[in-house]
C-alpha cells in the first residue's frame, strides 16, 4: 500500500530494488504501461498486468548504480542503471521511465529499456569503452 508519506514513485523504485513487484500497489485501476524494449514495443493495462510484466523484469533484488529523478508537471522522469545477480551471474539494465501520477497513483508509465546485459556483455561494453577512451585521449 502507498502511504501519504511515500510517493508512488518512491514505492515503485523500492519494489524494483527489492525484487518485490508482487506486493507493489502503486498503479491506478486504468494505468497503462507503454514499453519499448530492444526490437519490440508493447502495452499492458491495469495493475495486475503491469505487476505481472514487471515481476519478470525485476525478479531479483538489485541496486541502482545510477539514479536520476526529474520532476515533471504531472509526475516524474526516472532514469537508472540497475544491477543484480541472477543465478550467480551479474547483470545490468538501463531504463528510463516517464511516469504520470494522479491522486497518489501511477496512471501511465512509458518506459524505454536498453536490454538486459549479462556479465559477458558488460565486459565487452567496458572493453569497447576503454578502447574508445584510448583513441580519444591519443
Amino acid at each position: 500500500m502507498v502511504s501519504a508519506a511515500v510517493s508512488p514513485v518512491d514505492a515503485f523504485l523500492a519494489a524494483v530494488e527489492a525484487g518485490a513487484m508482487d506486493s507493489c500497489s502503486v498503479w491506478s485501476a486504468d494505468a497503462v504501461l507503454d514499453a519499448t524494449v530492444p526490437n519490440w514495443r508493447f502495452r499492458r493495462q491495469g495493475p495486475a498486468a503491469i505487476r505481472d510484466e514487471y515481476s519478470g523484469w525485476f525478479a531479483d533484488p538489485g541496486r541502482f548504480e545510477e539514479l536520476r529523478r526529474l520532476p515533471t508537471a504531472g509526475g516524474e522522469v526516472v532514469a537508472y542503471l540497475l544491477t543484480w545477480v541472477e543465478n550467480g551471474v551479474p547483470h545490468a539494465a538501463h531504463h528510463m521511465h516517464v511516469l504520470d501520477v494522479d491522486a497518489g497513483r501511477i496512471t501511465a508509465d512509458t518506459v524505454v529499456c536498453g536490454g538486459r546485459w549479462s556479465a559477458g556483455l558488460l565486459a565487452e561494453m567496458q572493453a569497447a569503452q576503454e578502447a574508445q577512451d584510448t583513441r580519444v585521449g591519443a
